[in-house]
């Protein structure tokens, strides 16, 4: 075959590269149009907070009370600890840069805490729970500089990441005195306002605001020089998993091209990252304790980590060291506060062993990737979620001194909750008490199907006011034989446990949490839970 003339040979090659032309100017389109978008939900978010503020502002007579007017009262909560009030005659003892002076990013005098009316102290005000964003305030918790002085809440950004930083900062990776640019960094979807947010007994271990906080407190940023930073991120992506493909192989999810994407089972996802923000008088209410046992329980069993959790009785707000939640929406995410559409919920509890490496010896994440079919199925009619976070929060070096025992015993479902008493002192470690906020703040009202079988969570819901119409129990096909231990346990335990709310049985004590798992199937007896035993390490015949 002959080649082409050469004028011909040089008209391709000029369509072709305006061709690519086209294409890098598209894709430059796209990423221009993402940012306008991110921008606009920005905007309308900040809108409808607004908005709401001012509704409400309209419907009060009179200026709300201070929030310490009533939580911080001494009939309130008597054993809060009282904070030493020092003179400002005194400024020498613990002294604390005050803005604008800089002199420069560090100090060589080791701040170990600050109390209530020390010169240079000023915290911005915090009115938790208050619908107009101003008048509740931000949430600022650096120790830089320039805002160490503005703190009102105590703890550090980043949770369990907080102490990556400090070794940045230490090994001069990061300059201690860098803030993030925020540009392009705008949700991924708008969320909410919603009236969850402006009730502080239903939201007490996020900050509703948390996604919009740069933009909302942004002349506090700027004209205070105040660093002010996220909780929340709201973002979009791909979700591609090997039991997916297989899902949709099997016929059990069909692409549709907007939410199961292909033939590979690739998923559309909104994703939302939170990190915890705790309003202490609301988690010691919400766990049935004292403001002051809280505070105190915290700072002892931190190795006296925070000791402004003594010292400062007046910051209500405590950023913990522990690891946030992920919630993964498939479908439209203003769906999830639709009560017109049916909503299908898994609350997952993370496992590394499982969900990351795939360990067989419980039914994480197969009840994880069922839970995700599900979801999906339901988000082709409607609106579902998927809640993420740690797992029996006792960590890994328990989970695994807890699989010894159990392998190098008899491994008896009869014996699986003692093994872990033995050793952790404690069955369980969850709190599902906190679980619920991240539903209110999505703006979820019901739950139609309900894809966990665990007690502890569904109370935990329900004891929010938040029902659910259909509990889904893991198909007898999806469990792993050597998980057979773990949920038939989890099953026979739950046959006595029928709490309908939460504080109840977390008020006297945690051997007496609802740890089963419902079922309408069968609830083995003793003698046959005594006969289910799991894999032996040497068995490689299964």
């Amino acid at each position: 075959m002959s080649s082409p003339p050469p004028d011909q040979t040089a008209l391709m090659q000029e369509i072709l590269n305006s061709i690519k032309n086209l294409q890098l100017n598209q894709s430059q389109l796209a990423s221009n149009v993402d940012a306008i978008t991110g921008r606009v939900n920005v905007l309308a978010g900040m809108k409808e907070v607004r908005d709401v503020a001012s509704t409400d502002s309209a419907t009060i007579s009179k200026p709300s009370e201070p929030l310490a007017s009533s939580d911080e009262s001494p009939s309130k909560d008597a054993d809060v600890p009282k904070s030493p009030t020092i003179s400002a005659a005194k400024p020498e003892e613990t002294p604390i840069p005050s803005y604008p002076q800089k002199a420069s990013t560090g100090t060589s005098r080791i701040i170990l805490t600050t109390y209530p009316g020390q010169s240079g102290i000023n915290p911005l005000p915090m009115e938790w729970g208050h619908s107009d964003p101003q008048i509740r305030g931000p949430v600022v918790v650096s120790r830089a500089t320039e805002t160490a002085r503005r703190r009102n809440a105590i703890g550090a950004h980043g949770g369990s990441y907080s102490i990556y930083y400090a070794l940045a900062v230490a090994s001069k990776e990061i300059k201690a005195d860098h803030r993030p640019d925020f540009t392009n960094t705008e949700p991924a979807a708008n969320i909410g306002p919603f009236p969850q947010w402006a009730d502080k007994k239903k939201i007490v271990s996020m900050d509703p605001l948390g996604h919009l906080a740069p933009w909302l407190f942004k002349d506090t940023i700027e004209k205070e020089n105040v660093d002010i930073r996220p909780t929340i991120a709201i973002t979009r992506a791909h979700m591609k998993l090997p039991e997916l493909e297989a899902s949709v192989r099997e016929g059990r999810l069909i692409p549709d091209g907007k939410i199961c994407l292909n033939e590979a089972g690739e998923l559309a996802v909104t994703k939302f990252a939170v990190e915890p923000v705790w309003y202490l008088p609301g988690v010691a209410e919400r766990f049935g304790i004292s403001e002051g046992v809280l505070r105190r329980a915290l700072f002892e069993h931190t190795g006296g980590s925070y000791p402004e959790l003594i010292t400062r009785g007046d910051i209500k707000l405590f950023m913990p060291p522990i690891g946030g939640l992920t919630v993964y929406c498939f479908g439209d995410p203003a769906k999830m506060s639709d009560e017109n559409v049916r909503l299908a919920l898994r609350v997952h509890d993370e496992c590394n062993g499982s969900d990351v490496f795939g360990s067989d010896i419980c039914t994480c994440r197969p009840y994880l990737i069922y839970g995700i079919e599900e979801a999906v199925k339901e988000a082709q009619k409607g609106g579902s979620g998927v809640g993420e976070k740690e797992g029996r929060a006792l960590g890994e070096v328990t989970k695994y001194l807890v699989y010894n025992a159990r392998k190098r015993g008899l491994d008896r479902a009869s014996e699986y909750f003692k093994r872990t008493e033995n050793i952790a002192g404690v069955k369980d470690m969850r709190f599902q008490a906190l679980m619920p906020d991240i539903l209110h703040w999505l703006g979820i009202k019901k739950i139609d199907r309900m894809l966990s079988m665990s007690n502890m969570k569904h109370d935990a819901i329900v004891g929010q006011g938040i029902p659910i119409h259909e509990r889904v129990e893991l198909p007898e096909s999806w469990i792993p034989a050597d998980s057979r231990v773990e949920i038939d346990a989890k099953i026979t335990a739950g046959q006595s446990c029928h709490a309908p709310f939460i504080i109840p049985y977390l008020v006297i004590g945690l051997n007496k949490l609802p740890l089963g798992y419902f079922t309408t199937g069968h609830r083995m007896t003793e003698e046959e839970l005594a006969a289910v035993k799991g894999r032996s390490w040497d068995d490689i015949d299964h």
